[in-house]
């Protein structure tokens, strides 16, 4: 398995973690949304892990705390990709 296949499924068990604890339960609101609107589960998983990565790339770029505030904000963004703040 390639490096990123790895970062990838590790991204999306994040997702799933955070699904199946409703933590936070916005999560899941996003999730329902995106299907609601036409979403496949796959894609709703793939777009809710853009915003998971956004907040792991800032953590190791910027040396910050997990930001969960702008998570919240970029999942009611969704399906707008999470990269314009």
């Amino acid at each position: 398995m390639e490096s990123n296949e790895i970062v990838r499924a590790q991204i999306l068990q994040v997702v799933k973690n955070q699904l199946r604890a409703n933590k936070p339960p916005e999560t899941k609101q996003t999730f329902e949304r995106l299907k609601a609107l036409g979403h496949t589960e796959h894609d709703a998983t793939m777009f809710i892990g853009q915003c998971v990565a956004v907040e792991i790339f800032d953590i190791l770029k910027n040396k910050k705390p997990f930001d969960e505030a702008r998570y919240i904000r970029n999942l009611k963004k969704l399906p707008k990709e999470p990269f314009d703040e």
